[in-house]
């Protein structure tokens, strides 16, 4: 049986279970009462792991939580069709699909092989984790031209070969292969 957790207990980037579904506590707020026999509140700013929702919400700090029954597992990307995204189990071999809503815009990251990490709720694939950068070629960028930097404009716009679109240095030429931060869709240097 999965240990509980109480209230008072859960702190920033734990996760916990309610409502039969998993969470992930960004933030945590006590509030003790200064009146005798009030209850210490706990305010958290949490995270649905299941619909990505985040709201607050205040319990008891006796009220318990079950901890999640969560797993995370290396995966390699395969393809996308029109009915989900495949990746391929690093250890088991097997194959494991992620609708849109799970995949959320990581698919403006995924190249064929890239190694990710999948987030499993009970058994069952819920999400997944990006590497901190990726490695994506350019397909289109407009020439840069000397003289360009005169007005302080020292990047250009180039659209990569997932479709994701950044802005680049002027010298990044189309075919060149760039590292882009998946958190900030920023350009983090050449491949």
């Amino acid at each position: 049986m999965a240990a509980l957790i109480d209230a008072i207990d859960i702190k920033r980037k734990m996760y916990f279970e309610f409502e039969n579904a998993p969470y992930y506590c960004l933030d945590v707020e006590v509030s003790t009462p200064t009146a005798r026999g009030g209850q210490t509140l706990v305010r958290f700013k949490m995270r649905n792991l299941l619909t990505r929702a985040v709201f607050d919400k205040t319990f008891k700090a006796g009220e318990k939580f079950k901890e999640p029954d969560l797993e995370t597992i290396e995966a390699s990307y395969l393809y996308s069709d029109s009915d989900a995204s495949y990746f391929l189990d690093q250890e088991s071999f097997d194959t494991i699909p992620l609708t849109a809503e799970k995949l959320g815009d990581a698919l403006q990251f995924l190249t064929e092989g890239l190694i990710i990490k999948i987030d499993k709720f009970n058994g069952n694939p819920i999400g997944l984790q990006l590497p901190e950068k990726v490695e994506l070629a350019v397909a289109y960028t407009e020439p840069g031209a000397r003289g360009n930097t005169a007005s302080g404009a020292v990047t250009k716009h180039a659209r990569l070969e997932t479709g994701l679109e950044i802005r680049v240095p002027f010298f990044v030429e189309e075919g060149e292969k760039v590292k882009v931060f998946t958190e900030t869709r920023e350009f983090a240097g050449r491949a």
